[in-house]
């Protein structure tokens, strides 16, 4: 019997994932690689079970610190986007600022937001907005600045105002851009929590890594980044959902994920 495509892809993606898992397990049994270079990925899977109930608060904290910074980024990022697709002179100014502070190192601004505010979740909500901000503001302004000039001139023809084009065209016209920028954001704000965790937190796991390694226990904070890689794969499944149901129409082929 013939699969459908879809599942057929999905399971093509799953025997690769398997695949690449067993070549690391045999090579670390093959070359005698020692446990505290590289773990095996069955030791680390054993370990993140043993320790779920220990690490559940960690993984708690980091997804809530994640989410905060992510929503503030996000409004932050429409607002910032909306004004810069849609205003030549603000383009001009915010423009290049923004990606001056895009290429500032997140590491380097970290000890400047515990010197603010001390250290704990603040910092790492604001390290997590930081991170995840320029790709919300590009993809808007993108989607924004793209919208076709004859749709706009026929809006205007027929006596629509500007807000009305924005809000009939521009809009929903930038929405596939915008949730493009949702997937990409959501995992660098991950990655923005546990940067400034690992730095400036006692909860968290980015600190329950930080911890590992000084103790060398490789296996836990491998077992920290097999958590966060898959809270990173479902917020982004999520929002790939999200997407499909909201703007499914701007899909044109069907191997797009």
């Amino acid at each position: 019997m013939r699969l459908p495509p879809a599942i057929r892809e999905r399971l093509n993606s799953l025997l690769l994932f398997i695949a690449l898992f067993l070549l690391w397990e045999f090579s670390c049994v093959l070359f005698h690689v020692s446990p505290i270079v590289l773990p095996r990925p069955s030791v680390v899977l054993l370990t993140l079970l043993r320790s779920l109930p220990a690490l559940w608060p960690h993984i708690l904290q980091t997804l809530l610190t994640t989410m905060v910074g992510f929503a503030v980024g996000m409004v932050a990022g429409v607002l910032l986007g909306l004004l810069v697709g849609v205003s030549r002179s603000a383009y001009n100014t915010a423009y290049p600022l923004l990606v001056g502070f895009s290429s500032i190192p997140k590491v380097a601004v970290v000890p400047i937001f515990v010197l603010w505010f001390g250290s704990g979740t603040i910092p790492a909500v604001l390290t997590a907005m930081t991170t995840c901000l320029f790709p919300i503001v590009v993809n808007v302004a993108t989607g924004l600045a793209t919208t076709e000039p004859e749709m706009e001139d026929v809006l205007k023809a027929l006596g629509a105002s500007r807000w009305q084009v924005l809000r009939d065209v521009s809009l929903p016209r930038a929405m596939p851009y915008f949730f493009a920028s949702l997937k990409i954001a959501v995992t660098l704000a991950f990655v923005g929590t546990v940067l400034s965790e690992t730095v400036a937190s006692n909860r968290g796991i980015g600190n329950v890594m930080m911890m590992a390694s000084a103790s060398f226990d490789v296996p836990l904070a491998f077992a920290g980044l097999f958590a966060l890689a898959l809270l990173g794969v479902l917020l982004y499944a999520v929002f790939a959902l999200i997407e499909r149901r909201v703007c499914g129409w701007a899909v044109r082929k069907t191997d797009i994920a």
